[in-house]
């Protein structure tokens, strides 16, 4: 007995603890170290066995009594402990959860939502129509395409009924059987250590029957792959990371289900000149020293195609012209958004010499105490950090 871990220690409680406080202990540790959310897992099957000992004897008032006394002695030479057999006969670990969690309205209890399987022995079998899996398809788009919508046409692969067997997954046709490995019953009875778990049949899925002879192309599912095409049409206005959905169009439904929908996701591509920002689009104009301080007009691109914007004369570098209604058609509306210009003073890199000396002319005509109110601005300001 001296290998044997103190029974409060094991489930984590004071020795004084109540009867609830205990269950609730055991309830948290079983479902952590539970088997079938571990599976292979050695150590945490040993754990589980572990608590379950332990709650076995704490939970049983004349069992915890003579444990407070003796320890694990109480228990040796056949007086009446957990290998025993005694009164009360041996503790069920699922006992906890069917009382706590059988859900006596009639409905499943959280004991099936953990573990799938009823765990009074009502027998689930899943030989009904199934609704088949949603798919996912990513489309990559233009810009403009999302500015304008457009229409494109996609093909994907998806699960569909077995052009074969026409569905049957019999290759004769001649259907089903009552499945060997469970008698029928839908599920199977799988030992764990020292207890028992009723679980889905592998073989037959729950349903109880399995096609006698299964048709080569689909594995007797009745389902295969095949690849598909659906036209998709995007609607004006849509933004990237959008979806779109195509009802009806996903896999098949096993058994005579309902196919599942298919979802389109779009991926906006980016583009060279604008950048988009909900509705408005914005961009980047290089505009001539000469035209940006004597003014003029210039050219600029849109989705339609180009534009006339007037420029004034003594522009500076990062003013943003507005040209309204030259965005993106707002999503499932009449409006637009805006384009937003935002100008860049292109410096020239090279010059002739005959270009330097006009522009060194063009300098001295303004003497060298010249400065902007741009200029005499900006040092106004910072003259506070040179004190």
């Amino acid at each position: 007995m001296a290998d044997k871990r103190d029974y409060y220690e094991v489930l984590g409680v004071a020795r004084d603890v109540s009867a609830d406080d205990l269950k609730k202990a055991y309830r948290k540790l079983a479902v952590k170290y539970h088997p079938d959310k571990n599976p292979g897992d050695k150590a945490a099957e040993d754990k589980f066995k572990e608590v379950g000992e332990a709650y076995e004897v704490l939970s049983d008032d004349q069992k915890r009594a003579a444990y407070d006394r003796y320890g694990h002695q109480a228990f040796a030479g056949g007086m009446g402990g957990p290998a025993a057999g005694g009164a009360g006969g041996f503790h069920d670990p699922f006992d906890i959860f069917r009382e706590v969690f059988s859900g006596a309205g009639g409905g499943g209890g959280i004991f099936e939502s953990f573990f799938g399987g009823g765990g009074g022995g009502g027998r689930q079998r899943r030989d009904g129509p199934q609704r088949g899996s949603d798919l996912r398809y990513g489309m990559e788009i233009t810009l403009e395409d999302a500015a304008h919508g457009c229409e494109r046409e996609i093909e994907y692969e998806r699960q569909s009924g077995c052009k074969k067997c026409q569905g049957s997954g019999s290759a004769s046709g001649a259907g089903k059987k009552t499945c060997n490995t469970c008698g029928g019953a839908g599920q199977v009875i799988a030992s764990r250590g020292f207890f028992q778990i009723q679980q889905t049949c592998p073989e037959c899925q729950g349903s109880g029957e399995v096609v006698s002879d299964p048709c080569r192309t689909c594995n007797g599912s009745g389902r295969a792959k095949e690849r598909t095409k659906v036209r998709v049409k995007v609607p004006a206005g849509i933004e990237d990371g959008s979806r779109l959905r195509s009802s009806g169009n996903g896999d098949h439904g096993a058994k005579g289900g309902p196919a599942g929908d298919l979802y389109i996701v779009i991926h906006v591509r980016q583009h060279e000149v604008f950048e988009r920002e909900g509705d408005d689009l914005h961009c980047q104009m290089p505009l001539s020293f000469t035209t940006a301080a004597l003014g003029g007009e210039v050219t600029v691109p849109t989705l339609e195609g180009k534009a006339n914007l007037k420029v004034p004369a003594g522009t500076q570098n990062g003013t943003t012209f507005r040209l309204r209604g030259k965005g993106v058609k707002t999503l499932g509306e009449e409006g637009h958004g805006d384009l937003y210009v935002h100008v860049q003073i292109a410096v020239p890199t090279q010059l002739n010499p005959e270009q330097r000396g006009h522009l060194e002319a063009f300098a001295q005509t303004f003497g060298e105490t010249h400065s902007s109110s741009m200029e005499e601005s900006f040092f106004e300001k910072a003259k506070k950090f040179f004190r």
